[in-house]
């Protein structure tokens, strides 16, 4: 019964960081932000082998997904302090997500709640001609504390994952050892001696 709700559980953990993830990866298309783009496709692919083993009883599908969980913390963590400038770092760097192929920045930075964006003409001269000059104003959350908050709920869906999948590991552990122990005493157990025959069949002479 633990070992069902445990996996019940930890499938559903796994459901609703696909369908988080997946969302992300859209706005991340739209953003042209390269580096999550990729990271988000490698968590796509491990949740679904984590779920698969979470389903079929693998416990070391389920290990590599808790490993994984690990480094896809501490990415949503970097991409906090990236957004929030913490030390060095600055959202406003091209090379950091987009690999320096755009000056591209979040979906969110025109697209974010009560955002307004109004273009502005003549475009400076220092502007590159390929891209537009324009005004955003309006927002009722900058577009940084919406990708902060994004990360913090990736964060909050791994630890869970996390803490399941070991959950899960150790209920599929205790109950192969079980097993082993009921088919270890069938095969070797106490076997009574049997009873032969000593009887001889002599011919007969007519």
């Amino acid at each position: 019964m633990g070992c069902c709700s445990g996996r019940c559980t930890l499938a559903f953990i796994c459901g609703m960081q696909l369908v988080s993830v997946l969302e992300r990866q859209i706005i991340d298309f739209l953003g042209y932000q390269w580096a999550p783009i990729l990271t988000n496709f490698l968590h796509i692919i491990v949740v679904i082998l984590g779920l698969f083993g979470t389903i079929q009883f693998r416990p070391r599908y389920i290990t590599g997904y808790a490993a994984w969980l690990v480094v896809w913390m501490t990415w949503n963590v970097f991409i906090i302090c990236f957004y929030l400038e913490v030390g060095e770092l600055s959202k406003d760097s091209d090379l950091v997500l987009t690999f320096n192929l755009s000056m591209h920045r979040s979906w969110w930075m025109e697209n974010g709640p009560g955002c307004r964006v109004t273009p502005i003409s003549p475009p400076p001269s220092w502007a590159p001609e390929d891209h537009r000059y324009i005004s955003i104003s309006g927002c009722l959350m900058d577009f940084q504390f919406v990708e902060v908050a994004h990360s913090s709920l990736q964060i909050l869906l791994a630890l869970a994952g996390f803490i399941y999948a070991c959950y899960v590991i150790k209920l599929i552990s205790e109950e192969e050892d079980s097993f082993d122990f009921i088919g270890g005493f069938d095969s070797y157990g106490y076997q009574g001696p049997q009873k032969t025959s000593h009887l001889q069949l002599q011919p007969m002479y007519m």
